[in-house]
């Protein structure tokens, strides 16, 4: 069981594991022989990164620190939260990194990366030089409105995989029939923007299952949302009038939440919810802001190379950078670390990098089990933008046959294996 105590269990266990540091490094001088580059976060941008870097450039002394051994997806985290899969499904680890990539992995929490010595700074003290960085520290959370640090623990986010996305799952099944499942959606940007509505698919799916006289109430802080009218016709399909989403304009701003009360406080009314699951709103990783590469909230790079615009030598990839039209998504710093990589081993060797290099992103949503829907496109990366490149990639049709949603939602299900055979396998 989920309960409070074993949450904190869980996370007492993962702030232990951020400072296990591989002590022989302190203050490693740099190899004389070859190039080291420092890739800072093991999730879809910093994993992917660091393998296509040794498949790139094998003489580079690749190192990748991530505090935790073990890296939970949010992409299908909805199904765990929703009964579909167990939590082992989006567990994954380093190993074929470190055996057949010969990427050097240490296990260890990081202060800063500090762009005036070409160093990262450990917690621990340890202090590893690079020749080039890679810093992919992905989100944290904005909190205001009475949702405060350890608002979690009754109201979670689950928007970083892990005990949070099980003790949702456990709330859920705690839920009487005929409750009231809230969702605060937050406003852009943030990541993955089709997440929060595949989340609220996939509850209902859950509900009509198991206790089909409850409802959901969306509480959105913004007045649209991506694949909105693709969702919405499924939601009509499958859930009929189960699902109540309020944009901002129209009774959906929040203005306070008590998250030990479960009560919210609209421009309308006071909203009570038998489930509350909040999403704050977000910004860049704190390591970002630590090691001075963030403007406002987020990162700017040069979208060509993603070398940060405010410190020399460091790249940054994913969720925390500015890298519009692309959308903060898994499969996006998938794409961005393979770009990162590809421009990397080039300047390390003194060439010219790619000009334009391409990016994608697909993603795929599943309303139902069996019900599915995409959106993919290509880009066109240049030192001060990213374009969409006209004609390529596209949206699920309308009004479509279920058996075209049936294969998509098969399709994810393959997206994802793939993914992330591509990421640590």
């Amino acid at each position: 069981m989920m309960n409070r105590r074993n949450f904190n269990k869980l996370l007492v266990g993962s702030i232990a594991l951020s400072f296990t540091a591989c002590s022989s490094l302190t203050s490693v001088s740099l190899p004389k022989d070859k190039k080291r580059v420092v890739i800072v976060g093991g999730g879809f941008g910093g994993a992917t990164t660091a393998k296509y870097l040794k498949k790139f450039s094998p003489e580079t002394e690749v190192i990748l620190i991530e505090q935790n051994k073990e890296y939970y997806t949010c992409p299908f985290g909805n199904t765990v939260i929703a009964g579909l899969n167990d939590i082992e499904y989006i567990k994954h680890d380093y190993k074929t990194l470190e055996s057949k990539y010969k990427v050097k992995v240490i296990h260890a929490k990081v202060k800063k990366v500090d762009g005036a010595t070409n160093s990262v700074i450990l917690e621990n003290g340890d202090v590893i030089p690079y020749h080039r960085a890679v810093v992919s520290p992905g989100i944290d959370f904005k909190y205001d409105k009475g949702y405060v640090e350890g608002s979690e623990m009754y109201a979670p986010h689950a928007y970083k995989a892990g005990p949070q996305t099980s003790l949702l799952r456990e709330q859920l099944e705690g839920m009487k029939d005929g409750g009231t499942y809230v969702m605060v959606a937050p406003p852009n940007p943030f990541r993955c923007p089709p997440g929060p509505y595949e989340r609220i698919s996939l509850v209902a799916h859950y509900l009509k299952t198991h206790k089909p006289n409850s409802k959901i109430i969306i509480l959105d802080q913004k007045n649209k949302f991506s694949k909105q009218g693709l969702f919405q016709e499924g939601w009509e399909k499958l859930y009929g009038d189960m699902i109540e989403w309020r944009s901002a304009e129209f009774g959906g701003k929040v203005l306070e939440v008590n998250p030990k009360t479960l009560e919210l406080t609209t421009e309308d009314e006071v909203v009570k919810a038998d489930v509350l699951n909040y999403i704050p709103s977000q910004k860049a990783g704190q390591l970002a802001f630590d090691s001075g590469l963030t403007q406002g909230d987020w990162c700017p790079v040069n979208t060509k190379t993603f070398e940060s615009r405010l410190v020399k030598n460091v790249h940054v990839i994913g969720d925390a950078s500015i890298a519009t039209k692309m959308p903060k998504s898994g499969f996006s710093a998938n794409s961005q670390g393979k770009i990162a990589a590809l421009q990397i081993s080039r300047l390390l060797r003194k060439q010219a990098v790619v000009n334009p290099p391409k990016l994608a992103n697909t993603c795929y949503s599943l309303i139902a089990p069996k019900y599915g829907i995409s959106v993919a496109a290509v880009y066109e990366a240049h030192e001060d933008k990213i374009v969409k490149v006209a004609g390529a990639g596209g949206l699920s049709p309308m009004n479509a046959p279920m058996s075209f949603r049936n294969l998509e939602a098969e399709y994810a299900v393959a997206w994802y294996q793939n993914q992330m055979a591509d990421v640590f396998r």
